[in-house]
């Protein structure tokens, strides 16, 4: 693919395409997970987001009014949900933001044998470390490793500025003694968009890599024309595109036209460690999921990409119990697992 320089200070990656890119550049095929009958549980999900929350989302507009108010019903909502069993967890207060490890239940307390730093979704407007709590809980029994919960600055901020807060959580983890061979980052929506960004920001600023990258349903690409003519802009149970443009306006337009140099797909990407992609098979973010995989595919960089049918938006973070979502975050620990061999195996050798 042919390339240009850029110059803007602290774009994620520095390099851009040079021309808008092709057809094919758009779609990559991913693995059909599971092609059987859903579960009763993601069925009931489906339907609650078919019947209530997409035609709610796809009314009250995202604004500054009305983010506070959205993420205090969000919040309410996920005090109601128990607090998840097995884990230990130890509060983080960093300037301006604040953060939470989660580890399982008599796990080590040293993250020099391995950890992961999880973003979690939202928009950049809602949710927060006890929303992304059962998930986060999840992966740390499933892993054993210590899990790092960001709680980052939102809307009405800027992305620009969550970016910075997540590579800062990075860096807690670094000076704390994480190996970077041994921590894999991971993330939701606009979580998945920060896993990437922050991985690039931090090459940019001279920090090293992580040993792999996990990206559920995430927001790739910013670039919310683009996705005007993609099939799943009717299909998504409940994402509507007039949200992702609203989120994009306050976050990444303020001060001007969206600088394509935000989005991860548009980074230099030659590079990056193994990449885990998990999307549902009909949301609106498959989009950036296809997209990101042929890129990546284009830089050498090893990458899967895994669809669920029948599956809703994020759906593994919504009812980290649920059956399909089990078996997702298995698929994710595996992944795990796989990305820190190598680092294992140098220990013992």
């Amino acid at each position: 693919m042919v390339v240009t320089k850029i110059g803007r200070p602290g774009a994620i990656g520095g390099i851009l395409p040079a021309a808008p890119a092709p057809a094919a550049d758009k779609v990559a095929q991913g693995i059909i997970v599971n092609s059987g009958r859903g579960s009763t549980s993601s069925r009931v999900l489906m339907g609650a987001c078919l019947g209530l929350v997409g035609p709610l989302l796809r009314t009250v507009p995202i604004n500054r009014t009305t983010i506070p108010v959205g993420a205090a019903a969000v919040d309410l909502l996920a005090r109601l949900r128990p607090e998840p069993q097995g884990i230990e967890r130890e509060q983080i207060q960093l300037d301006g933001f604040k953060m939470e490890i989660v580890r399982p239940a008599g796990g080590s307390r040293a993250l020099r044998h391995g950890a992961m730093l999880y973003l979690h979704g939202g928009g950049f407007a809602v949710c927060g470390l006890r929303t992304h709590r059962a998930i986060v809980a999840g992966l740390a029994r499933r892993t054993g490793l210590p899990v790092l919960n960001v709680e980052y600055r939102q809307l009405p901020g800027s992305i620009d500025a969550s970016i910075d807060d997540c590579v800062l959580a990075y860096r807690w983890l670094l000076r704390h003694g994480a190996d970077p061979a041994r921590i894999v980052f991971a993330g939701d929506s606009a979580g998945g968009f920060l896993t990437f960004a922050t991985a690039l920001r931090a090459r940019e600023i001279g920090l090293p890599l992580p040993a792999g990258l996990i990206g559920l349903s995430p927001l790739l690409d910013l670039d919310y024309r683009a996705k005007q003519d993609y099939v799943n802009v009717s299909r998504d149970a409940y994402i509507p595109l007039a949200g992702l443009e609203a989120v994009v306006h306050l976050g990444a337009e303020h001060a001007g036209p969206l600088d394509p140099a935000l989005s991860p797909v548009n980074a230099d990407l030659a590079g990056l460690p193994p990449v885990l992609l998990i999307a549902a098979e009909d949301e609106l973010l498959r989009y950036d999921c296809e997209l990101m995989a042929h890129r990546l595919t284009a830089a050498g960089v090893p990458n899967t990409l895994e669809l669920w049918r029948g599956q809703v938006h994020a759906f593994m973070s919504i009812l980290p119990s649920m059956p399909e979502s089990r078996s997702a975050l298995g698929r994710v620990s595996k992944f795990v697992r796989t990305a820190l061999a190598p680092a294992e195996r140098a220990r013992t050798a």
